[in-house]
């Protein structure tokens, strides 16, 4: 059963996601959104190791508070390469505008559609979700479901930013999201989790 402490960061209040295994200890903390000490609290409370930073897509309110957590853990900062120019620039993903630090960094790990990442016995499933960014991805593990800003509860992500499409948004959803099994949860990147036949059955958008 996977293991998960959901955190909202920053002023956009992005959600935070420590995700670790019970036995190892082993974390991943995906998209560390701001407030730094929060995250830095919660690790140390409980003993974790971070072995990977995910980011879902590098607008700068989900990498707020990256530069510190990389600085302090050391762990390894994963991306899609399709978003990997935009995590790099400060321009491109906003950070600095969002009323935190400007952020520009490069990725220790570039994510592949289908990859698996392991935390002891936990697998994390990688999925390239594009539409909200070019390289959006979200994370599967054991009938949960994080959807950074692809998939919200009855809403989807907002497409009118640097790399984003409608089209892509609808079909990275039904085709790659949707088949996925009904009683999945879904945490997305802002506002509360839901589930997944929830959103196949009442989400206007696709």
């Amino acid at each position: 059963m996977i293991k998960f402490k959901s955190l909202a960061l920053g002023i956009y209040q992005t959600n935070c996601y420590i995700v670790y295994d019970e036995k190892t200890k082993e974390t991943a903390v995906i998209d560390p959104g701001g407030d730094f000490p929060a995250i830095k609290s919660y690790i140390e409370a409980n003993g974790l190791n971070i072995k990977y930073i995910i980011i879902t897509h590098a607008h700068g309110d989900h990498i707020g508070a990256l530069k510190e957590l990389k600085e302090y853990s050391r762990a390894l900062v994963c991306i899609h390469r399709e978003d990997s120019e935009m995590l790099k620039s400060k321009t491109m993903n906003f950070s600095g505008m969002l009323g935190g630090a400007a952020i520009e960094m490069t990725a220790d790990k570039y994510l592949e559609d289908g990859e698996v990442l392991e935390l002891g016995d936990t697998k994390l499933n990688i999925i390239h979700t594009p539409g909200h960014s070019r390289g959006g991805i979200s994370i599967y593990c054991d009938k949960v479901l994080f959807s950074g800003d692809t998939l919200f509860k009855n809403s989807v992500g907002r497409t009118d930013l640097y790399g984003g499409s409608m089209t892509e948004l609808v079909s990275s959803i039904r085709e790659k999201l949707f088949t996925l099994p009904d009683d999945t949860m879904v945490y997305p990147g802002h506002g509360p989790s839901t589930a997944l036949l929830h959103e196949k059955q009442e989400n206007s958008f696709v």
